[in-house]
């Protein structure tokens, strides 16, 4: 496994595994709106959060570039016209470490997801009395408040009965795996397409897009409005608190599986870029 855990590799899985446990603490902020009847305000930190996250992202990038050339380059001079398929193996064990991160990250988010409500909240509380986010946010790392933060990571019991799914709209969960499954597999798919044909591995490289766009015609036509609907309808008392709690609940569990699906999509969707890239006219049209 030396050969397989570089410095790149846990670079990226890092940065694939934070972001994705912090949009999940960003599933919070919705449940925060409600109960304190702050929507504006609460979608307005779940956004900031949500950028954030993407931001941490892009560290990622750069390690996947660099696994990528690293193999291409080494074929490349030793006068190979594809990568060998032994480094082909090895690179295909870093592609699914750095997206099992992201699985990882998942789980964690929601372990500690109650630590990020009682930040949501305790949060819209301070913007209002101080009318800033960064002295909000600055607010949140006071040593006390921090402790009063952990004190809510105690394990709670809970049943599935707790969270109906009949209550979540089959084409919402639907689409937050199409999502989640695209989002996780997109770029290092196009670096894994990369490797794949070393003659348009630039070309392929960029073509993340032609995955990722899946996610955002899903997330624009069917998550966001969605979710947002459940939420006003709970604040207008047209929908018991129950059904938020259970929209973020299976919205995370479908999260996951999005997550495991990217494992089976991973090469299918790499071939899918390598073979766009390939037929992409290079040297202008």
């Amino acid at each position: 496994m030396s050969g397989v855990l570089t410095g790149n590799v846990i670079l990226a899985a890092a940065a694939n595994f934070i972001p994705q446990a912090i949009a999940i603490g960003a599933y919070a902020a919705r449940y925060a709106g409600v109960t304190t009847r702050r929507i504006a305000t609460a979608i307005s930190l779940f956004s900031l959060l949500v950028t954030a996250s993407r931001l941490a992202a892009l560290f990622m990038t750069p390690s996947l570039g660099a696994l990528a050339d690293s193999k291409a380059n080494a074929a490349i001079r030793t006068g190979l016209k594809a990568v060998p398929p032994a480094d082909l193996h090895v690179f295909d064990l870093q592609m699914r470490i750095i997206v099992g991160a992201g699985s990882i990250g998942i789980l964690i988010g929601a372990l500690i997801l109650p630590m990020f409500l009682a930040a949501f909240t305790r949060g819209i509380a301070s913007f209002e009395r101080r009318g800033s986010i960064p002295h909000a946010l600055f607010r949140l790392l006071d040593p006390r408040v921090m402790l009063w933060l952990l004190g809510h990571l105690r394990p709670r019991r809970f049943s599935l009965a707790d969270f109906p799914i009949s209550r979540v709209p089959r084409k919402l969960l639907i689409a937050n795996v199409v999502l989640y499954a695209v989002y996780a597999v997109g770029v290092v798919a196009a670096y894994y397409a990369s490797v794949i044909d070393l003659g348009a591995r630039t070309t392929a490289s960029g073509l993340s897009g032609l995955v990722n766009g899946v996610g955002t015609v899903a997330f624009a036509l069917f998550i966001d409005p969605t979710t947002a609907l459940i939420v006003d309808q709970t604040v207008r008392d047209e929908r018991p608190r129950q059904d938020v709690a259970a929209m973020i609940f299976w919205l995370i569990v479908t999260a996951f599986a999005g997550t495991l699906l990217a494992q089976l999509i991973l090469i299918p969707a790499a071939q899918y870029i390598a073979a766009v890239a390939h037929i992409w006219p290079h040297g202008g049209l």
